[in-house]
């Protein structure tokens, strides 16, 4: 899996998937995380690569103390669908 960074000049995290990127716009308040947006490329869609790359933004987002926000209607699906790994969402 490749590895999730801070894109903090863009407020952004991105991923490198099979040469493209995966990314979520986000806005901090405190220690809350709002995801407002989530994107693949079309080439990557159905491919798994979005679902890695929230995996890894909870990983690190739990490691941080953080608690995700999730705006996006990708991310609160997501998360609602993996609730052992979302323990510190609202």
């Amino acid at each position: 899996m490749s590895e999730l960074k801070d894109n903090q000049a863009a407020r952004r995290f991105e991923m490198i998937e099979s040469g493209q990127v995966v990314f979520a716009d986000y806005r901090r308040d405190g220690r809350r995380l709002f995801i407002d947006h989530v994107e693949a490329p079309v080439a990557l869609r159905g491919s798994g690569a979005a679902g890695r790359f929230m995996e890894a933004l909870v990983t690190k987002a739990t490691a941080d103390g953080a608690t995700l926000v999730p705006v996006c209607s990708y991310a609160a699906a997501w998360l609602s669908r993996h609730p052992d790994l979302a323990r510190d969402v609202t």
